[in-house]
């Protein structure tokens, strides 16, 4: 396809969502200004992928943008405004309206001195890669492509408007959307890029952790991740970044041989989208977080052992430990950063069950312990065989399918969902006499104990050890 082919392409496309675009180009026009659509909307309208979150920009200040889709747009917000940009709601789709900007940098923080433009040509200049450094004017459908985006975008290549170094001395954050890019949209740096990015991934630590963990996100949930962060991982990116799974590239020597631990969590975090795929699930951070660090505690509890042999002993219980301090780091949500360390401790479990020896009592705390993770633990262990030997991993498959058979057989008997003591807490004060405090908590979690070990109990037995646990731990109940 040519040039001016792909160009009428990418107008067609705009066109399925002209009458909105249309619409609010006119409004622009009667005003007396001029709206394009710039950035990753004419990217993602050259790649058949546009979406309803449309991206503009205008001459207009954004005073006089607010004046124009007041009353037009459903809903019309001002967060970014100091930095230019309206936001409006209209018919189910999102559209943000930037001011042309000419902006400086100190190039100490990320934050620009915001400068408005008066041209497209300065906007487009400014932009991160050539591939969003292209507009479309609504008004004649005409192609503004000073950088040669769309050749970028036919060659799937990321280059800068500017040179790479500049461009990442505005905004270091550039480098790491560069791999987010590489994971989305299947495109690959320019060299000089790359060069840029290996000189100058130091420069990534100017920017908040807050910000850098929206870009990591946003990589390891695309389609591809693993090109991604190898990218980061070879220009140093992940030493700021993510330090522990580059420190998974373990020397092996030949006395002592081992799988290379970087390679294989990468296949893991593969196999764990794969199956997300299969089950058709959306993109899961927490699981493909877990699948990405799951043996981060190995370069830590590595010995080598005589005969040649190497050993990782609680690589898991340092793992989950690291884990957790490198997500609270970035700023992850609690509730993330609990589920990854979980699903990191618990990865290894499985392989006591042997051949099914596991007495349903473990069975159950496997699920308990697991939580609403459950799901997500079976994906991680099974994305976590990465063995050659066919037969091997398809005993291993086999035999998680059987523990997945007994935890459906035991959830349908004792609803393994909702395992809780045979008595509740008000019963256990009433029973023991007790006020609310430490040690009805303590009585729960033994009486929790025992139903994990036994089973379901009938009201009479769990009454019985209860009163066994407040003759040990010298309560005495009211009148038995």
């Amino acid at each position: 396809m040519n040039e001016l082919a792909a160009k009428r392409n990418a107008v067609a496309e705009l066109m399925r969502i002209s009458p909105l675009a249309d619409e609010l180009a006119g409004l622009f026009a009667r005003a007396g200004h001029r709206l394009y659509l710039v950035g990753g909307s004419v990217r993602d309208a050259l790649l058949g992928r546009l979406s309803a979150d449309l991206d503009f920009t205008t001459d207009a200040r954004p005073g006089e943008v607010l004046k124009i889709v007041s009353g037009w747009g459903d809903g019309v917000w001002e967060t970014g405004i100091e930095f230019g940009t309206v936001g409006v709601t209209k018919r189910g789709a999102t559209l943000e309206i930037t001011t042309f900007r000419a902006d400086s940098y100190d190039r100490v923080g990320r934050n620009p001195e915001v400068t408005f433009g008066d041209t497209i040509e300065g906007d487009l200049l400014r932009r991160d890669f050539t591939v969003n450094a292209m507009a479309i004017d609504l008004s004649t459908k005409q192609f503004a492509d000073p950088h040669g985006g769309l050749a970028a975008v036919r060659a799937r290549v990321l280059d800068t408007p500017a040179t790479p170094q500049e461009s990442f001395a505005d905004d270091p954050l550039r480098m790491l959307r560069a791999a987010r890019f590489v994971s989305q949209l299947g495109f690959s740096p320019a060299p000089r890029v790359v060069a840029a990015m290996t000189e100058m991934a130091g420069e990534l630590s100017r920017i908040t952790a807050e910000r850098v963990q929206a870009e990591l996100s946003k990589l390891l949930l695309g389609p591809r991740p693993r090109p991604g962060l190898e990218l980061m991982v070879d220009t140093g990116l992940a030493d700021i970044v993510l330090p522990e799974v580059p420190g998974m590239r373990l020397a092996i020597d030949e006395h002592h041989q081992h799988k290379d631990v970087y390679q294989h969590s990468l296949t893991v975090l593969e196999q764990a989208i794969a199956l997300e795929r299969r089950d058709g699930w959306e993109p899961d951070i927490v699981l493909r977080l877990a699948a990405l660090l799951h043996d981060i505690g190995k370069p830590d509890t590595r010995r080598l052992e005589p005969g040649g042999g190497v050993s990782f002993h609680h690589h898991e219980v340092v793992g989950a430990k690291m884990a957790r301090k490198r997500l609270r780091a970035l700023k992850y949500p609690k509730q993330v950063i609990e589920d990854v360390g979980q699903l990191v401790f618990l990865h290894l479990r499985f392989h006591g069950y042997g051949r099914g020896e596991w007495t349903d009592s473990a069975v159950r705390r496997y699920v308990t312990d697991a939580g609403e993770s459950l799901e997500r633990l079976h994906k991680l262990v099974r994305a976590d065989c990465t063995t050659r030997n066919k037969r091997k991993a398809a005993t291993l498959q086999r035999t998680y399918d059987d523990l997945e058979e007994r935890i459906a057989r035991i959830a349908v008997e004792e609803d393994l969902a909702k395992v809780r003591p045979d008595l509740d807490g008000n019963e256990i004060m009433k029973l023991l006499g007790l006020p609310p405090g430490p040690l009805v908590g303590k009585a729960w979690r033994h009486l929790k104990e025992i139903r994990l070990d036994r089973g379901p109990l009938t009201h009479d037995e769990a009454v019985e050890e209860l009163y066994r646990w407040a003759e040990a731990n010298g309560v005495e109940p009211p009148e038995r």
